[in-house]
């Protein structure tokens, strides 16, 4: 292996984390970023495999993979979060406890 995609490298390791951070509670607000980021140097990685005569093009689509996975599992229990806040707040509301 002459040259290395770094690119590609970069997002299998973005999208890793980024699926193992989307189920820890407080930790996935951040890496869902790191998710996104895998989105980005997977299709980076992708584009510079293909210059290179496809060298690295397995580790961007896992890493695009990844970081799809991770980004979507982030997104959901973000949502969770904002509907658990929202429900709460409004519980709240209808008892009395804000007026």
């Amino acid at each position: 292996m002459e040259q290395n995609n770094k690119f590609s490298i970069i997002a299998l390791v973005c999208g890793i984390l980024g699926i193992i951070g989307a189920w820890i509670p407080v930790v996935c607000y951040f890496t869902f970023v790191l998710s996104i980021l895998g989105i980005v140097f997977g299709a980076k990685g992708m584009k510079m495999a293909q210059a290179n005569g496809g060298q690295g093009k397995g580790l961007a689509v896992a890493g695009l993979v990844c970081g799809i996975v991770g980004a979507v599992v982030g997104l959901i229990g973000i949502l969770c979060v904002a509907c658990a806040a929202a429900t709460v707040g409004c519980a709240g509301l209808n008892a009395g406890l804000f007026s």
